[in-house]
């Protein structure tokens, strides 16, 4: 490949990344723990935009317990997001890996 098609190729790639990344910003994903009783959005920028808890869980002796499930579904929803931004990301880069992209 020479130079020129490889630079033009570069530039492609890095405008579809600045794409993806701004669609990534606007897409959230959702996780639940205890069968519903807490639920966590996140968007696919690696922000929490809500968490949501049934007034069911709430029992004051049982604090630490809604600590964990809200735990538990805010690192599930990180977990979906970084998953998104990557799968999205790869299909940009072919695989290629960019170092501080991700």
């Amino acid at each position: 490949m020479n130079p020129n098609q490889l630079m033009k190729q570069a530039m492609r790639i890095q405008a579809d990344m600045a794409r993806i990344q701004e669609s990534l910003a606007q897409r959230t994903v959702e996780a639940v723990s205890g069968g519903g009783a807490v639920k966590v959005t996140a968007k696919c920028d690696q922000s929490i935009v809500a968490i949501k808890i049934s007034p069911d869980a709430v029992n004051p002796q049982d604090v630490p317990f809604l600590e964990d499930l809200v735990l538990t579904a805010v690192n599930s929803a990180l977990t979906q997001a970084k998953e998104t931004a990557t799968r999205e990301m790869n299909a940009v880069t072919k695989g290629l890996s960019i170092p501080g992209l991700m």
